[in-house]
């Protein structure tokens, strides 16, 4: 049976949008497939769902094939359905959103693809399938969310300095921040929980916090 008569009947698959921020880029996990007509292109990791298994729990087992990650923030964002998406045949696929905060947390097994990267979120490289879409899609949902939810302890370390916190925002949203109102307005909001002890380097010691909360919050941020 080739793969085109296998897959006669729509297939359900998931694909994870997985962001970090490395040095004030904002930045998304690539794999690059080895086999079938897309090969070497870049792609967001992902693979079909087994009968009987949730899609979350799909979404789980597919990043952790591809990344060894077994904590990520997981958050379902859109189902594409062209059925021209997909050379091979007609497949769904329901696209998840991740977040961690160390790139470094990244150890992908080797053998399911030929290789994976991080790349710049405005410098990717032409996707396969409907990636792109995908992707621009993720980042929407980012920025929306940064400004009315805690989301961003995600991409954050368990302690940082304020500096860092305001890094990761206009690394997201892709322009400068109003560092004086942008300060004001989070400190005021008792997001954070400031910590006695200092960072100390080559300049002044700068202050450390923790969020106040690390679960889901709706709170007007920006």
């Amino acid at each position: 049976m080739s793969i085109r008569n296998s897959l006669a009947r729509p297939r359900v698959a998931v694909d994870s949008v997985l962001f970090a921020v490395e040095r004030g880029r904002l930045k998304c996990l690539l794999v690059q497939l080895q086999r079938g007509a897309l090969r070497d292109k870049w792609a967001f990791p992902g693979g079909l769902v087994r009968t009987g298994e949730q899609l979350d729990d799909a979404a789980i087992r597919e990043l952790h094939s591809t990344t060894g990650l077994s904590r990520a923030y997981l958050e379902q964002l859109f189902t594409f359905g062209d059925p021209r998406r997909d050379p091979r045949g007609h497949v769904v696929s329901v696209a998840y959103m991740a977040l961690i905060a160390d790139p470094g947390e990244v150890q992908p097994p080797a053998g399911k693809y030929a290789a994976s990267q991080w790349f710049e979120v405005s410098r990717l490289p032409p996707l396969a399938y409907d990636h792109q879409l995908m992707a621009d899609y993720a980042l929407r949902r980012l920025k929306a969310k940064l400004g009315y939810t805690n989301i961003a302890y995600n991409l954050l370390p368990k302690v940082f300095t304020f500096a860092q916190l305001e890094e990761l925002y206009a690394a997201i949203l892709g322009r400068p921040l109003d560092r004086r109102n942008f300060r004001r307005r989070i400190l005021g909001m008792g997001l954070l929980r400031e910590l006695s002890a200092k960072r100390r380097g080559r300049h002044r010691p700068a202050a450390l916090y923790r969020f106040a909360r690390r679960v889901p919050q709706v709170i007007e941020v920006l």
